[in-house]
C-alpha cells in the first residue's frame, strides 16, 4: 500500500466485487431445490437486545451514506417482509421432497429469491438490515453459498450487516453456510474489520471458531483502505479482548499499517495503553521494531514523554541505542524530563560509538 494511506475504495475495480448472477442463478433454481429448513417452525429469536448492541436505526451511525433505500420506508417493513418469506417457506417445503414431479419454482418465488434493490441489497441484506434474524436464516437456508456472498453497492455482503450489527446467530449461520470471510466492503474492511472496529468480540468469536488456521491467514493478514489489518484495528480501539482472540488465532504480533510502518505496539504506545503494551509483549511482540521512519516504539514513549510505557519497555529489553532516520536516539528525545533520564543508566550512554565513562 501506498505510503500517502489512500483510501482505495472509489478506485476498486469492477471485476473486484462479487457478481450478483442472478440470471445464472435463476436457472439454478430449475435444476437444484433450495435447501430444507426454511419453513420448520423454527422459533424467532425474542431475546432482548444486549446492552450495548446497535439498534437498526444505529446502522447508518457515523456515515452519510445510506445502506439500502427501503430502509425504515413505510412501503417495506418486517411484517411485510415476513409474510413474503412466509410463502415462500410454505411452497418450496412442498417442493423439497424431492419428489419426481416436484413442480419448478413459481414466477413469484423466483421474483423473491432473485430480487436485487436499486442499491444492490438482495432480500437478506434487507432481513439483515431490519434486524430480523427469523427471517434472516430462513433466506440463509433457501439461498445457495453463492448469492450469500453478494455485495450491495457499498460492497456489504450480509455478512458485513449481521456482523456490524451483531447479530451473533445470523453470523453462525452465514459463516456455517460458507460465506466469505475475505470479501471487503468500500472501505477495505472484511467482516471481521467490522468486528474489531466495534467491538464485537462475540461476532469475531463466532465467526472464526471453525475457520482453520490456514483459511483465516489472509483475513488476518488482510488491510483494509487505511491500511489496517485486525489486530491493528482491536488495538486502536481498546479491544483487549479481541487482541487476545486474534493472537490465539495466529495473528502476526508486528505486522506493520500500510502507511507509516506501525506495528500493534506502537499504536498501543502511541495510546498510553499499558494493558495493551503489557498484552503485546508478553505474546512476544518484538519491542524494537521499527516503523518505516526508522521509530522504535521507545522513540515513540520517549517522544510523548510517556515514563510509564517507557519504563515498561526498557523492562522488556528494548535498545536504548537505536536511532531513526533523523539519527536520534530515545535519549535524544528526552527532552530534559528527569523521569524519562532516569530509565537509562548513564555508563550505557555512548557518543560516536564509545561510551563516555573515564572520558572525563
Amino acid at each position: 500500500m501506498a505510503s500517502g494511506g489512500c483510501r482505495k475504495g472509489d478506485q476498486m475495480e469492477e471485476q473486484g466485487r462479487t457478481d450478483s448472477g442472478i440470471d445464472s442463478y435463476r436457472s439454478m433454481l430449475k435444476d437444484e431445490p433450495p435447501c430444507g429448513g426454511a419453513g420448520t417452525g423454527t422459533e424467532r429469536d425474542s431475546n432482548p437486545r444486549s446492552p450495548g448492541e446497535p439498534s437498526g436505526d444505529k446502522l447508518c451511525a457515523g456515515t452519510e451514506e445510506r445502506l439500502d433505500s427501503a430502509y425504515g420506508s413505510a412501503s417495506l417493513s418486517v411484517d411485510s417482509l415476513s409474510e413474503m418469506v412466509q410463502d415462500c417457506s410454505v411452497s418450496t417445503q412442498h417442493r423439497g421432497a424431492g419428489a419426481p414431479d416436484e413442480p419448478e419454482p413459481s414466477d413469484q418465488e423466483e421474483s423473491f429469491l432473485t430480487t436485487i434493490t436499486e442499491d444492490g441489497d438482495t432480500m437478506l441484506h434487507l432481513a439483515i438490515i431490519h434486524e430480523d434474524k427469523y427471517f434472516a436464516q430462513q433466506l440463509i437456508q433457501i439461498f445457495p453459498k453463492d448469492v450469500l456472498d453478494i455485495q450491495n453497492n457499498l460492497y456489504q455482503t450480509p455478512l458485513h450487516l449481521a456482523t456490524y450489527l451483531s447479530l451473533c446467530s445470523v453470523v453462525h449461520d452465514l459463516v456455517a453456510k460458507g460465506a466469505s470471510l475475505e470479501l471487503q466492503d468500500q472501505d477495505g474492511n472484511t467482516p471481521l474489520h467490522v468486528a474489531c472496529q466495534h467491538g464485537w468480540a462475540d461476532c469475531a468469536a463466532t465467526m472464526t471458531r471453525e475457520v482453520s488456521s490456514t483459511k483465516l491467514v489472509p483475513v488476518l493478514e488482510a488491510q483494509n483502505w487505511r491500511g489496517l489489518t485486525c489486530l491493528h484495528l482491536a488495538t486502536l480501539n481498546r479491544q483487549h479482548q479481541l487482541m487476545k482472540l486474534l493472537m490465539k488465532k495466529g495473528a502476526d504480533l508486528n505486522i506493520q499499517e500500510g502507511t507509516s510502518g506501525k506495528t500493534p505496539l506502537h499504536l498501543a504506545v502511541e495510546l498510553r495503553d499499558l494493558q495493551a503494551v503489557n498484552l503485546l509483549l508478553q505474546r512476544g511482540a518484538d519491542v524494537d521494531a521499527a516503523m518505516f521512519n526508522g521509530c522504535t516504539p521507545l522513540h515513540l514513549a520517549v517522544g510523548r514523554q510517556d515514563a510509564a510505557v517507557a519504563n515498561l519497555l526498557c523492562q522488556s529489553g528494548a535498545d536504548t541505542m537505536l536511532r531513526n532516520m533523523e539519527d536520534d536516539t530515545a535519549l535524544d528525545l528526552a527532552d530534559g524530563n528527569e523521569d524519562i533520564l532516569a530509565l537509562f543508566p548513564f555508563d550505557d550512554i555512548h557518543i560516536s560509538g564509545r561510551s563516555v565513562v573515564g572520558v572525563f
